[in-house]
């Protein structure tokens, strides 16, 4: 993917640095326009420096507003009041606005990152809105402070890939891969985190899970152009704020969330550890440490095994964490659930090996469906582009 970073006159711009270098890192190639005004608050070299590609800026007789206002994405971040407001109006008086009206006219994807004070955000905001009709993309800025500041680079990164990918899906390109085009579009529901039971007001039962690999599900939907809703329970993750993400911390309430949602999605990936046991009493006070305790417990209904009587045509991913058994033994695990609940898909892990335990970045997982595919010893990411590359293939 070729991203062309645009770069104005906002104290944001030192964040362009650490942008430009995660694009890279993800095996993306960008090459950047600066202003005027942004080179008095970051110096080219560095940004030569960060994409390892000259900085253009001025125009010259190699018409760089031509040769690269077909890329992949046309990325402005940061985006200030100026440089927004001449682009509503079509105002080219310098190489950053040039190559976005030659992009414009080209139907290349363009992205503002705004940042700014939040009283100039508000004061263009009409602006915004003209582009916004145009079919310009804008990410939002974090309102803090006073201001409308650059958000999260992780965040800046998935939008542009989603936009990428969308933007080739609606032209049936085909340099986007089928299985990416098959999730594009498609309405994905993923659960994560461990759910916790209430004891008391203050105290309750959990479990390990983190929800690393339910946020990396997570991100991979959403850059393949999944319309994404994440059912989050207890997790030690950060979800990013691009996502639509529901509370559901006990069992009860994922239960009562999953139900009412799931006939409105076409995927679900069921990564959350939910609890198997519940305290039969919950006590509405705290309960005096002073005293000897002695807690009964009641088995928890599984929610898996009512998705796909609630929504028999769903493709209903299962997640099967076991402990020190054998391969054969994990999958007759794997293939129980798939007859006990309709999984069409089910990712068993052994956490009893190293690499693999709750809250680790690593995973090997076996892929159970009519067949069996084992996935060695890799990141969660790209255990997540396996998991996604094996649904696509049932809507292909």
């Amino acid at each position: 993917m070729e991203i062309i970073l645009c770069v104005t006159g906002s104290v944001a711009a030192i964040e362009t640095v650490k942008l430009a270098r995660e694009f890279r890192r993800q095996g993306h190639s960008v090459k950047a326009f600066m202003t005027q005004e942004a080179t008095k608050i970051i110096h080219p070299n560095v940004l030569e420096f960060a994409t390892g590609r000259s900085v253009v800026l001025e125009l010259t007789g190699a018409i760089e507003h031509v040769k690269y206002s077909q890329a992949d994405l046309i990325l402005v971040a940061p985006a200030t009041a100026n440089s927004i407001s001449k682009f509503a109006y079509k105002i080219s008086d310098n190489p950053v606005n040039t190559l976005l009206i030659t992009a414009y006219g080209h139907n290349t994807p363009i992205i503002f990152v705004p940042s700014m004070h939040d009283s100039m955000y508000d004061a263009v905001s009409e602006n915004i809105s003209k582009l916004k009709k145009e079919g310009i993309k804008f990410l939002n800025p974090s309102i803090e402070e006073g201001k409308a500041k650059f958000p999260d680079i992780k965040d800046i990164v998935l939008e542009s890939i989603r936009t990428v990918n969308l933007d080739r899906f609606k032209k049936n390109s085909d340099l986007l891969s089928e299985e990416v085009a098959n999730i594009a579009g498609k309405n994905v529901l993923i659960s994560l985190g461990g759910t916790f039971e209430e004891i008391d007001p203050i105290r309750g039962i959990s479990n390990r899970s983190s929800g690393k690999m339910g946020l990396e599900l997570s991100k991979e939907a959403y850059i393949r152009g999944a319309n994404l809703t994440i059912l989050a329970a207890n997790h030690t993750v950060t979800l990013s704020k691009l996502f639509n993400v529901i509370p559901a911390e006990s069992s009860s309430l994922m239960d009562e969330k999953a139900s009412e949602l799931v006939n409105d999605f076409d995927i679900f990936i069921a990564t959350a550890a939910v609890s198997d046991f519940e305290p039969i009493k919950k006590e509405d006070y705290k309960i005096s440490s002073s005293l000897n305790l002695s807690l009964e417990f009641k088995p928890i209904a599984k929610i898996i095994k009512k998705i796909k009587e609630i929504n028999p045509d769903i493709f209903l991913v299962g997640f099967k964490a076991e402990y020190n058994i054998s391969e054969d033994k994990m999958i007759e695990c794997a293939k129980t659930q798939m007859q006990n609940a309709g999984t069409d898909l089910v990712v068993a892990n052994d956490v009893y090996k190293k690499g693999c335990e709750f809250g680790s970045e690593s995973n090997e997982v076996l892929l159970v469906s009519d067949e069996v595919k084992k996935l060695p010893l890799n990141s969660k990411s790209e255990i997540a582009k396996s998991v996604f590359d094996e649904i696509a293939i049932h809507f292909s």
